[in-house]
């Protein structure tokens, strides 16, 4: 497979992972409807698909241990990030964990310019642009994002911030690593969130009984093997192949599912405004795969 090829499918990949995971948030919080919730939720939505991969990871094993640091802190780095996303669609607003959260491109930008001399090219800083235009025009800083935040605010915050050091870290490594990157941030993050119950959050939620946890597995199954893990190893093969800050751009179709599914499901606001930043924030994650792929059939063969 050819770099440019391998780009375009990791683009698409990753678009269509970020709609998958727009809808994260709805099973997430179904949990609290049978006794789980809080922490406890997170926790649910972290090893369950660590059970099920498990014998693929010791499978890989020797393979994971042989990818040293750079995989342990990297793989380390995804986990804290996606359990501390999950935490944020827990204790604040889907819209503002989802847009919080989607400040990555920045920090993914700046880091992979700094870090690794990655050019910022014009199309790049125009998606930019974009992107933050219809954040601003989601979020309503003058009646919502106030300077007082909550810890679920923190969280988005933060794992848009780790996140761009874990695909900065993943790039770094290489081609070839993305199976072995997402079991190890499978594991990672299920530790992260069992650590993260002893944590004294404020509405953290009491630990569920294994009654609660056997009564969802029907439907909890079905959701990590469609909804979590395939959008994980598309994230983590995409990582390793194109740049942090465009995976952070293609990923926010997530804003504009959950965005759209938060309004009718949670009764999130959701007005002309909001349409607006919903199409505005996806024309920012198709510019530069539609860039991208009109440049490679312009390219001779």
């Amino acid at each position: 497979m050819t770099s440019h090829r391998a780009e375009t499918i990791a683009m698409i990949a990753i678009a269509i992972s970020g709609v998958l995971w727009g809808v994260f948030w709805i099973p997430l919080r179904a949990l609290e409807h049978v006794g789980i919730s809080g922490v406890w939720a997170v926790v649910v939505f972290q090893v369950l698909p660590t059970a099920l991969l498990l014998p693929l990871i010791l499978y890989r094993a020797r393979s994971i241990l042989n990818g040293g640091m750079s995989l342990a802190i990297g793989g380390a780095l995804a986990g804290v990030s996606l359990v501390l996303y999950s935490g944020a669609l827990i204790f604040t607003d889907v819209v503002r964990a989802l847009l919080l959260f989607y400040l990555t491109p920045l920090w993914s930008t700046l880091l992979a310019r700094f870090t690794q001399n990655e050019p910022i090219t014009k199309v790049r800083l125009l998606t930019i642009v974009l992107a933050l235009m219809g954040l601003c025009l989601i979020i309503r800083f003058e009646e919502n994002f106030q300077i007082r935040m909550n810890v679920g605010d923190w969280m988005g915050l933060a794992s848009g911030i780790i996140w761009a050091f874990a695909a900065v870290r993943i790039k770094a490594a290489g081609r070839g690593k993305g199976v072995d990157f997402a079991l190890t941030f499978f594991v990672m993050s299920s530790f992260v969130a069992l650590a993260m119950t002893l944590l004294p959050l404020e509405g953290a939620g009491a630990a569920p009984s294994i009654t609660a946890i056997v009564s969802v597995l029907y439907w909890m199954i079905p959701v990590a093997v469609v909804l979590i893990i395939p959008p994980a190893f598309a994230l983590m093969w995409g990582a390793s192949v194109i740049s942090p800050g465009l995976i952070g751009i293609l990923f926010m179709t997530e804003v504009s599912v959950g965005a759209i599914t938060a309004a009718i499901w949670a009764g999130e606001p959701f007005g002309l405004r909001e349409a607006l930043g919903v199409v505005v924030i996806t024309a920012a994650g198709a510019l530069e795969p539609i860039y991208s792929l009109l440049k490679s059939r312009q390219t001779p063969a």
